[in-house]
Formats: C-alpha cells, structure tokens, sequence
C-alpha cells in the first residue's frame, strides 16, 4: 500500500448541501422513474425492500423535464458553504461528478461560469462515488504545499436524467441496467478547506486521506458507454441511435462483483489500522457511504474477533432520507452530520467511501479542533501501528493498557490481531497478482478457450485429490493440546475428499481425453505447492498449514465467484461443467469461517501464540508463492 502522508495544516472549516425538489417517497417513487413491463416492477419492488432508502430527491420533474443541472446543484451547495463562512473567497475549485452537464468542458469551468466567479484556478475530476474524495484528496496536497490558501471542493450528481422511463419504453432491458435505477438519486454537497481553522466556532482538522484504485484487478462492475458484454464503445456504434438502442448508454452495475468490492476496502482498512494511522477505539462518528447490509459476514467476524469493529452506535448514515447521490454522497452526509449533532473538539471522523466501477476505495480522518488549535510537528512513519502498541501494553507492566482491561476485547489477543492484520497484507498482495497471470488475464479479455479450461482442470485436479491427504496428515501429528483443531480438520477433510471425483467429472464432461485421474499431471508450480504442503504436513504440530488454507480457501470465496460469470458466457458449450467452481464459491464461506474457529482454538491452547501466529503468516506467504507459480504455469504447460 503506498504510503499515506498526514496533512499537517489543512481544515474543514464549512460544508453546504443542495437537495432538489421535494423528497420523494417510495409510494411516488414510480412516478419519477416508472417501471417498465413486469420484470422492472419486481426488481423495482426487491430492490427499495433491501435498500434501506425511505425517500431520495431528484433535479427531473414527473414528466422527465430537467428542473436543475449539474452545475446548478453545485453552485447552490456552494453558496450556502460560502454562507456558512462568510462568503469569504477561495482560489481553488475541485470539481467531482460521474457526470456534467456537457461532454466538455470539464465540470469544474462550468461551475465557476455558473457562479461568475473571476479567475482562479480549477480542476475537474470524473469517476464514480470515490471521484469526491480524491478531488479532497488533490486540494488538501495544494494547500499542504502552500500553493493555495483555501479551496472549494464540491460534488455533483444528477443521474436520474438517465432512468426517464422515455428511454426504456422501447427496449429491452437487462437486469444490470434496472438495477440502478432504483438506488440512485441526485444532490451536490460542497466543502470548504483552508490552511488555518476557522476564527470562532470549530472546524474540521484533516488528518489524511487515502484513496486507491484496484482497477488493473478486477472485471469492470460498472459503466456507462459501452455495450452490455463493456467490449463496444458507445463511439464506436454507426450512430448515438445505435448505440442507445442497443444499451451502451445505459448505466449498469454487476451486482455479483460487489462483495469483491468490501473485501478490497477491508484490508485497506485493516492496512490502515496496522500501520497506526487509525485506531478505531477512537473513532467516535463513521460515516460509511457503503451500505452496511453489504458486508460480508466472515469478512465482519473477523474484524469483530480482532477488535477492528467500530461499534454500530458511532456510524452515521442519511441513506433514508438523502438516498444514494454517488460522489457527492460523503459531502451530503458530512453537512447532515454537522447539523444533526453536537460535536466536541478532540472527537474523531472516520469517512469511508468504496467505487464500484473498476474498484477504488477510500478513507479520510477528520479531527474536531477549535479556534485556537495550533499545527503539530509534522508526524512521520513510527514503524510501531495499533497492534504494535497494543500488544506491547498487554505485556509491558510498566506501561498502561489502552483502555480497562474488563472491559478490553483485545485483552489476551494482540497475537490475534497482528494475525489477521498481517494476513490481510498477504491476501491483498496475492490477489492483486493472481489478477495478473496469464490465465486470468486471458478470462478477463474473453479470450479463455475449451482447451485453455481443460489444461487448467487437468493440472488442478491432482492438486485436489491430494489436499484432504495432507490435512489428515497434519492432524495425526498434533499434540492433544490442539483437540479442537484436530476435529475442525477432520469435519474439514471429511467434507473436501471426494471434491476431485466432482472436479474430474466436470473435466470429462467438458470434453477432457484422459480417462483416468492417474494420467493427470500437476505442473511445475503445481508440483512444487504439492510438496512444500505434504511436508510441512509431516511436521510435528503443523498447526502453520492454517495459513495456506487461508489463501486456498480465500481463492475459492473471493477469486473463482468473480472467474465463473466470465467462464460462463465465454464458454456456454461447456453448460452443466462448472460445478466443482460453483460449489467452492457457495460453501467456501462456511470454510471461512471453520478456519476462523480454528485460528482462535489454536491461539488459546498455544504456549507462545506468537510464534504459532508467526507460522501461519509465513506459510500464508509461502503458500501463496507457490500458488502464484502453479498459476503462471497453467497456460505454458498446456
């Protein structure tokens, strides 16, 4: 992860909000964005049952007509910030939106001609919903390097222009396309960022902001300009006729990809927390743009279990009343904050906002400070974060622990902590790679031919097949103190020895011409993994091995869900010989979780946690390694 560099001089000193037109509930929701035929009133109905949002605002009127533009929306929300700071002038204007009024210029010229304001300079920032942070992101390094003195950065959403039932009336539309239509609405929210807090009153210190982009790994999620199948751009069509025809300018969204998304932001935050830039015990208001309905159960015990989990009652959401604006979400919701409650200098606000287009997530810490707050020397990199700190607490008398020890969930599990913290480390790495070897590259460029997927079977059935040999292995050789893990790998094995049978049988289905399981061979990386895993396998309390079914249970939860939809439309001759694929996506959620109980078990009978934590993390790495190789050798040795 790069580094995050704290802000040492950068403040939020006013924010302002613009909600068009009335709320419109979801009784009258119908009448702004209409169902089309019976499937769009089912989707229409499921979506608003989970989604959490009572009533939404948008800049169209009942009959389509746009009452508000983009630019508008932005300059009302920034004169009530300038209101709030006494309309004192900036020289810096940030523009974020996932889209203006024109093609160009960029929205950021069309707001300052909106507001006639005279020369300055600006930006302009086009994205999804992380476009925001990352316009707070370009401002606050401006005014950190003394280039400016105060900057104005607002966001800009107007997306129901593009759900007017006039332009889906006449086409057929695809679930992805419906989606959408449903969950967002419009709204511009707009900060105000100085060198210097605010003269009377309190204002916003901002700590830092980290927003990363995860594009070069994953399929594209969503998007607006290109065909259903995102392989035809919407210029490339005879015509704008053609191309809206045929769907390329509606807005989409893979629902499936989504839980990739949160996995992205955990270890972002986990990163974050382990490398002391955020303690969430201090955190006293979470503003997460995600919703909370989303996030994965495994991936939430186990930010539980390590004590990363901001308590429920510091989140602040407006979703049911303001709606799901994209970018300018995070500026609305702050200004709902500021209104809504009473803050007090030293408190602290974590901001989270995750992109789904082609994945990017990002944070920012807030601190409450008032008139009279003075710069610290800047801070640089401990090398000492949360865990770190915490442990050395736990086990040093001399120092005091970071709050009661009744009352601390991390007493007795700072090894447990630096486990998972340093796992999350391991797993981003080795997912970023396993994104960019040949075979995946392949898939992801609709390029994975019946050959291609038969050569990977064949090299990984053996692998399979030989899996529940080397678990059993491992657990004839634990001492009695580790009972509980011996029989969570019993039920473990139990449940995977006969996986190869299924894997082979959709190899033969698939057209393979090996008849028999014998004939098939691991290639070099595959051989490789094979024998590191049966070696340490012989080992006496080869209680490590839980860090290499981390990564190989990982990879059926995380990395195949997201391959078999790809796998599927590329290969729809092979229908009926992806089960063993679909298999470990569905249940590879309840190994999870095994793997959790296990770690815990092994922890609490262990004599030196530590070590044994120090164990799985190094044969995590290992074990991702030699998966890596087994992956780059598929396409070769085919």
């Amino acid at each position: 992860m790069p580094q995050v560099v704290p802000y040492n001089d950068v403040y939020l000193t006013a924010t302002g909000a613009f909600l068009p037109g009335p709320a419109v509930d979801n009784d009258t929701l119908a009448d702004y964005v209409r169902p089309v035929g019976g499937a769009s009133e089912r989707i229409r109905r499921r979506i608003l049952a989970q989604n959490g949002i009572r009533t939404r605002h948008y800049a169209i009127d009942r009959r389509g007509r746009t009452r508000h533009s983009v630019a508008e929306m932005a300059a009302a929300a920034i004169r009530q910030c300038l209101g709030k700071s006494n309309g004192t002038p900036v020289d810096l204007l940030m523009a974020a939106s996932s889209g203006g009024d024109l093609t160009l210029p960029g929205l950021a010229c069309q707001i300052q001609a909106e507001l006639g304001w005279r020369a300055l300079t600006t930006a302009s920032h086009h994205g999804v919903c992380a476009a925001g942070m990352q316009a707070v992101a370009n401002a606050a390094r401006a005014l950190e390097r003394g280039e400016h003195d105060s900057a104005m950065v607002v966001a800009s959403e107007l997306p129901s222009r593009l759900f007017k039932h006039s332009r889906f009336e006449q086409r057929k539309v695809d679930f992805n396309a419906h989606f959408l239509r449903w969950m967002l609405s419009d709204g511009a929210g707009a900060w105000r960022l100085t060198r210097a807090p605010a003269a009377s009153g309190l204002s916003l210190k901002l700590r830092w902001v980290h927003a990363i982009s995860h594009s070069g790994d994953y399929p594209l999620c969503m998007q607006m300009g290109a065909s259903a199948d995102g392989r035809q751009s919407w210029l490339d069509y005879p015509d704008f006729a053609a191309a809206e025809a045929d769907g390329a300018l509606s807005l989409r969204q893979d629902i499936r990809l989504l839980p990739h998304l949160f996995d992205i932001g955990t270890h972002e935050y986990v990163a974050l927390v382990r490398d002391g830039l955020l303690d969430p015990d201090r955190i006293d208001h979470f503003l997460c743009h995600y919703s909370s309905e989303q996030f994965r159960p495994v991936v939430a015990d186990c930010l539980e279990r390590c004590g990363l989990v901001i308590d429920q009652a510091r989140w602040y959401s407006n979703l049911a009343w303001r709606g799901n604006t994209g970018s300018a979400s995070i500026f609305i919701m702050l200004d709902d904050l500021l209104a809504d409650r009473a803050l007090e200098a030293g408190e602290q606000i974590l901001l989270f906002v995750p992109e789904s287009g082609r994945f990017t997530v990002s944070f920012a810490l807030l601190e409450v400070v008032g008139p009279q707050h003075s710069p610290e020397p800047r801070p640089g990199p401990t090398g000492i974060g949360l865990f770190e700190a915490r442990a050395a607490a736990l086990d040093d008398p001399e120092l005091p622990p970071p709050h009661d020890p009744e009352a601390s969930t991390l007493v007795g599990r700072a090894p447990l902590a630096r486990l998972i913290a340093e796992l999350a480390g391991v797993w981003h790495d080795y997912r970023a790679r396993a994104w960019h070897t040949p075979m995946v590259r392949r898939i992801l460029a609709g390029q994975f031919s019946q050959g291609d997927y038969l050569a990977w079977m064949a090299q990984w059935i053996p692998q399979v097949r030989e899996g529940s040999g080397w678990m059993r292995t491992a657990q004839a050789g634990l001492s009695p103190r580790y009972r509980r893990l011996a029989e969570l790998i019993a039920i473990h094995a139990s449940d995977e020895q006969d996986d190869y049978r299924i894997l082979f049988d959709d190899y033969r289905r698939a057209g393979g011409p090996l008849a028999t399981i014998d004939q098939l061979r691991r290639n070099p990386g595959g051989e490789a993994l094979h024998a590191w895993l049966s070696a340490t396998a012989n080992r006496r309390d080869a209680v490590g091995l839980l860090g290499a079914m981390y990564i190989i249970e990982g990879t059926g939860q995380r990395i195949i869900p997201a391959l078999l939809p790809l796998l599927r439309r590329q290969l729809p001759g092979l229908r009926g010989c992806f089960r063993f694929l679909h298999y470990h996506g569905e249940n590879d959620v309840e190994h999870l979780q095994r793997w959790l109980d296990a770690v815990e078990s092994v922890l609490a009978a262990a004599e030196q946690p530590a070590l044994v934590a120090a164990d799985i993390i190094t044969c995590a790495r290992r074990t991702a390694e030699l998966y890596l190789m087994q992956m780059h050798d598929i396409l070769e040795a085919a």
